[in-house]
């Protein structure tokens, strides 16, 4: 191929000239191609070399040099796999460019117009073809011809980059580059003339880690479920592993709910002073990690993108001084952190502000930039490196949020004016929309008021209507609370209320303390980060539960079933008010996230939400709890809480390990840690306690959870360490649990299940939920969310690929009673299966991955594949594959097996297919074979076949079907047998010249013999004419590679 001129400097250096005039010169690589020139051990060496120093030469061994006349300097202008595509360059050059070359009589008007030249076909055959401009580099583009080369792989198939690095095959280690694409990690050595090839799936992959040992610092070992893989002698040993988790997790993606990777278009263009090497791929991946860091840091919604960040300084009035810290712009929010943990936060939506503008620079606070928002707060950032530039992309974003609130404010008529609002106005948008969404309910629900004034019960969390505050003993406990309250204000005073407020160490410790159970709704939606959603989607609650209305499914069913288990103790849920709530809130988010739908354990957290916040924003909290606070929890199988299982097993270990081997061997760990992360506690501790730890949850995040089972073990080591099975470690955690109170409460004691259910044992001493939550913060409060997040990502590959297995051995055993295949060669042919499923998925089929693959679906029908998988499949597999005919039998046999008519067959129809094929009895060969060829025709009349056809049908009436090993099904693995085929009676070399009267003769016997078999046969569909041909056409095909295919061929018409 032709490409954009560049500079040479020795270019005789390890190169053969082949073709040379007075301007271009022909060259060869030594040790490629040549009849022995520059072969043998100077031919290694250099292959050696291109490999180690990544040289293009290596896929491209043929080039074409430019060189003026009477100059030093050479141009490389054509490269080429082959000797036929170089030659054909060459000839083009002497035809069309020798001649003209030859009239200039300047050398830099040569060059200008041979580089022009060359720059031109290059531009001209990207136009032809559709080649769009790129941000890959020149060499990057290299390696990506190389890849693909060298493994085989599709163009589908994209490289995000690749390293230099060291694969130990035994004990050898053998230097090379390591290839890490979408879809496989592949590694390519060539050392004196050996090669070595490595080509692993990411979904293939079970473990990945970062190793250390002695002899080597710095080792990555990837391991599958039949291999180990080791990798040494990296540059950059944390990019390449970093890089490698984040495919892998890409990977785990797609095999629990087939989530493909699309690549993000959006991104700015490469900047001159990048890195060579960098692909626009790799700078996707690397946004997403930041994105994906960001969101996490700053809680916010699950698109929201990161632009940049920057070096910068805060002004925090509260204790004025200026805090140093990293300032984040995307595209609705500016937030920033301290560099020093915990000392402050921010969170500025850029619907909240008003004014952004450039405050005068001093000594004292260079480049200054102040920021106001519409509750009359003001931001002032210092020391900004760029500052014009930030303050552009900052007006940038404004304006695009402007126009987003515009197009809002026409559609829904109204608009807040501050988040504030949300809490305050019970007349708002929101709820006047929502009570008209309710007064529509079809299920013949009665508006709900309290004491008369019309506010709907959308309008109010249910608490506020359950509040008992009459009795005299409540006194002291109602002094507290308004303390706490009192507490909260003076905060909020100092440190500003709303999304926009100054979050500090100070915030965190009202938190530990308890949450006023008057603010505890407004807090969680703050610290949830779910304020913000609900901010930018105004009326969509209400949207959902209009269309989810009346709709039934298997969500909406198990909903029902559970919605009066939820907290049944507290008074809110006896009455139809409080389950009417609950029922909308799950059956809209059900809709909302048909992949979660609804999972048990959502309705007591749920029910516990209503109890603090109005209707949608439990909703939104909802939302936020199941797609970013606790990820994958709520799905079918319970990903989620599975991952944090294996991650409070490894935290149990190193925290608690004197109890770890005992708790190991009674099972405690995965029964316990099940149930108090999905319900956060709420179903195992009395519910005034644990809706603490769910404030602590909303403040700090999933550590706080982990933080209490470790506190809650470490309490009861002595007790664990004496239980002799697991029930008696159960009733120890239980007991403990059930004794844990808040002294705080306000609330009228409410009765907990397991109590109720307990024996009467002398009671557990009481344990104060606040002192224990203290505990856990001074014990355990190291553990840091960045580790949490990388041994989830251990875990996930642990737990998924478990899963998988699990689905595996399930239809296996499902399957197996009903075909003639080994359990083994089931488990291969599940892996087959689902290989052609996840190929198609990422390197294109014609119908859509997701039609494919439903998680939800029973394990049967989980992978399902289409016309185009199953074509390579029956041709890998299936004994009849043979010869032109092949493809339209495959079709036959498709429409045959996908008895719903939907265009894709799953693995139990796929197997049917081939256990008839591959190990069927003649019977059921012939019968398939039959099948094959009967059109799906609905009408039971039939037009009567004329004599000829007569005579033909007569004869598959009468044969029975044990006659069809002449088709030879699975002739090719047997042996023994002359000509590769089983002929019964119907060879007439072997019969002796027996008439065509014998025959049918011969036929009747075998007929009255079988006569269940042929009753079966005589009930399939009639053949018509045309019928009979395709059938004929296909045994005559299936025999055309036989030597003696005429004797078969006149056999079978006979």
């Amino acid at each position: 191929m032709w490409v954009n001129p560049e500079e040479v400097l020795l270019a005789n250096a390890l190169w053969v000239t082949e073709r040379a005039n007075p301007y271009f010169i022909l060259q060869r690589r030594k040790g490629h191609g040549g009849d022995g020139g520059g072969g043998g051990l100077a031919g290694l060496l250099v292959g050696t070399l291109d490999v180690v120093l990544d040289s293009s030469a290596r896929v491209a061994p043929y080039r074409i040099l430019y060189q003026a006349p009477d100059s030093l300097v050479y141009w490389t202008i054509a490269c080429g796999c082959s000797r036929k595509e170089i030659t054909e360059h060459w000839e083009w050059l002497e035809q069309n460019l020798l001649q003209t070359l030859s009239i200039f009589e300047n050398e830099n008007d040569i060059n200008t117009f041979v580089r022009g030249k060359i720059q031109g076909i290059i531009a001209e055959y990207n136009k032809i073809n559709g080649i769009k401009e790129d941000d890959d580099t020149e060499k990057f583009k290299e390696a990506i011809v190389k890849f693909h080369k060298l493994f085989g792989m599709p163009e589908e198939e994209k490289l995000v980059n690749y390293y230099s690095c060291s694969y130990w095959k035994g004990k050898v280690p053998r230097q090379g580059w390591v290839y890490l694409s979408i879809n496989h990690l592949c590694f390519y050595s060539f050392l004196m003339g050996r090669e070595a090839k490595l080509v692993i799936r990411w979904v293939d992959i079970t473990q990945l880690e970062k190793n250390a040992t002695l002899l080597f610092p710095d080792m990555i070992k990837v391991s599958t479920r039949s291999s180990e893989h080791f990798f040494s002698v990296f540059l950059n040993i944390n990019e390449t592993f970093k890089l490698m988790e984040q495919l892998a997790n890409i990977a785990m993606r797609q095999l629990l709910d087939n989530e493909g990777f699309e690549q993000d278009r959006s991104l700015p263009k490469l900047k001159k002073k990048s890195p060579k090497k960098v692909s626009a791929l790799k700078r996707d991946l690397d946004a997403r990690a930041k994105s994906e860091r960001y969101r996490a840091l700053f809680r916010l919604p699950k698109d929201e993108k990161l632009d940049g960040h920057t070096d910068c300084t805060l002004w925090t009035p509260f204790n004025k001084m200026h805090i140093l810290g990293q300032m984040f712009v995307s595209t609705n929010y500016i937030c920033f952190t301290s560099k020093e943990e915990n000392l402050c936060s921010l969170i500025i939506p850029l619907r909240e502000v008003t004014i952004v503008e450039k405050a005068d620079s001093s000594s004292v606070l260079p480049s200054p930039l102040s920021i106001s928002t519409k509750n009359r707060m003001t931001f002032l950032f210092a020391n900004l490196k760029d500052r014009d530039f930030l303050v552009q992309r900052i007006s940038d974003f404004l304006q695009q949020t402007t126009s987003k609130i515009y197009l809002e404010k026409n559609i829904s008529g109204s608009c807040m004016s501050s988040d504030d609002e949300v809490f305050t106005r019970s007349n708002s948008i929101i709820s006047a929309s929502t009570h008209k969404s309710l007064s529509s309910e079809s299920e013949g629900e009665r508006q709900f008021n309290l004491n008369g004034n019309g506010i709907p019960t959308a309008t109010q969390a249910l608490m506020t209507m359950y509040r008992r505050r009459s009795p005299e003993e409540f006194n002291p406990k109602l002094a507290k609370e308004f303390l706490k309250e009192q507490a909260w204000k003076i905060h909020f005073a100092e440190y500003g209320q709303g999304v926009c407020m100054y979050r500090t160490e100070k915030t965190r410790d009202l938190v530990l303390k308890g949450i006023p159970e008057s603010m505890r709704g407004e807090l969680w939606l703050l610290f949830s980060g779910a304020i913000n959603e609900m901010a930018t989607h105004p009326g969509y609650y209400e949207d959902l539960v209009e269309r989810s209305m009346g709709k039934y499914n298997l969500a909406t069913e198990e909903i029902e079933r559970d919605l009066h288990r939820s907290l049944p103790e507290h008074p809110a849920f006896q009455n139809e008010m409080g389950i009417a709530a609950l029922r909308r809130v799950l059956t809209a988010y059900a809709f909302r996230n048909p992949n979660i739908g609804y999972c048990q354990a959502m309705n007591i957290v749920t029910s516990v939400l209503l109890l603090y916040a109005k209707e949608e924003e439990a909703f939104w909290l909802l939302v936020a709890l199941c797609e970013r606070m606790l990820p994958d929890y709520y799905n079918t199988r319970v990903v989620g809480a599975l991952v944090d299982q294996g991650v409070f097993e490894e935290l149990a270990r190193d925290y608690v390990p004197q109890l770890y081997d005992c708790m190991q061997d009674l099972g405690v760990i995965s029964t316990i840690s099940l149930s108090w992360f999905l319900t956060l506690f709420l179903s195992v501790m009395p519910f005034e306690s644990a809706v603490v730890v769910v404030d602590c949850f909303f403040c700090e995040g999933i550590k706080v959870i982990f933080q209490l089972a470790l506190a809650v073990l470490d309490a009861n080591v002595d007790k664990l360490l004496n239980c002799k099975d697991d029930g008696e470690a159960m009733t120890v955690l239980g007991r403990y649990l059930d004794s844990v109170t808040n002294k705080d409460s306000t609330l009228p004691p409410i009765p907990h299940l397991h109590s109720l259910l307990s024996d009467d044992v002398e009671p557990y001493p009481e344990v104060d939920i606040f002192r224990l939550i203290r505990s856990s913060y001074e014990k355990f409060g190291s553990i840091r969310a960045d580790l949490i997040e990388q041994m989830r990502f251990k875990q996930r590959l642990k737990v998924i690929q478990t899963l998988e297995d699990t689905t595996k051995r399930n239809v296996v055993r499902t399957i197996v009673t009903e075909t003639s295949f080994t359990i083994d060669e089931l488990e291969e042919l599940y892996a087959l299966f689902k290989a052609e499923h996840l190929t198609s998925c990422y390197w294109g089929g014609n119908s859509n991955a997701i039609d494919r693959h439903d998680p939800s679906l029973p394990y049967l029908e989980q992978y399902r594949i289409d016309f185009e998988q199953f074509k390579g499949m029956f041709a890998l597999l299936f004994p009849w594959a043979c010869g032109t005919h092949s493809d339209v039998l495959a079709a036959r046999l498709f429409r045959l097996l996908d008895e719903n008519g939907d265009l894709l067959i799953n693995f139990r129809e796929f197997v049917s297919g081939l256990s008839a094929a591959c190990h069927g009895d003649l019977t059921e060969k012939l019968k398939l074979l039959y099948k094959m060829h009967v059109l799906p025709d609905p009408s039971p009349e039939q037009e009567e076949p004329d004599s000829a056809f007569e005579a033909t049908q007569y004869f598959f009436e009468d044969i029975t079907p044990e006659c069809t090993h002449v088709v030879g099904l699975d002739s090719r693995n047997k042996q023994g047998v002359d000509d590769g085929f089983v002929t019964v009676s119907l060879k007439t070399d072997k019969v002796g010249k027996k008439s065509s009267q014998e025959n049918r003769n011969y036929l009747r016997m075998w007929s009255q013999e079988n006569k269940s078999k042929a009753k079966n046969s005589k009930e399939l569909p009639r053949l018509n004419q045309g019928q009979f041909i395709e059938l004929c056409k296909t045994m005559y095909n299936m025999f055309s590679e036989d030597p003696n295919e005429q004797d078969l061929y006149h056999a079978t018409a006979a």
